[in-house]
């Protein structure tokens, strides 16, 4: 069964580990962060600034982990105001395929809701990242517009009200 469990100051070690060993695969399909990022200075002040954007409740950030409590996976809400918030995500590589993105949104959904009281989200992607469009689809988000998205096209999806307590 898979755990979420809100990002705090101690977990820096292990998600500066989970987001180098899966640097690589992650720059397959998204930007990559960049080679401060991944220094020791540059990501524990980053993971600090996290961590305070999370206390003024601008954004909600959790770690996704697998039955031994090992990281495999990120799940954000960003920029939480007037009850919206922005859904980010990023499996890693070793838990890709395995349902893993599609639970942690459902339970995101509904942490949403329940523990935040947003009434909707928005997630964007781009039309080539099929999986991250399946994830959404699969969890009640419907396709509202076309973007782009570092040059590339990409769509936003909404997912509203009380559908985010209650999956299809």
């Amino acid at each position: 069964m898979l755990t979420l469990e809100r990002l705090h100051a101690d977990h820096a070690p292990a998600l500066l580990a989970f987001e180098a060993e899966n640097r690589e695969y992650f720059a397959r399909t998204i930007p990559d962060r960049g080679d401060p990022y991944f220094e020791a200075a540059g990501f524990a002040a980053r993971h600090q600034a996290l961590l305070a954007e999370q206390e003024a409740g601008i954004c909600h950030f959790h770690l996704v982990l697998d039955d031994e409590g090992r990281i495999v996976g990120r799940i954000n809400l960003l920029d939480a105001e007037d009850g919206c918030a922005e859904l980010g995500y990023r499996v890693g590589e070793r838990a890709a395929g395995k349902g893993v993105a599609t639970a942690a949104v459902a339970q995101v959904c509904r942490m949403a809701a329940t523990a935040y009281g947003l009434t909707s989200l928005v997630a964007i992607t781009t039309l080539d990242n099929l999986a991250s469009r399946t994830v959404l689809e699969r969890n009640g988000f419907t396709a509202v517009e076309d973007v782009t998205i570092n040059e590339r096209p990409g769509v936003r999806y909404r997912r509203s009200s009380d559908a985010l307590v209650h999956l299809k």
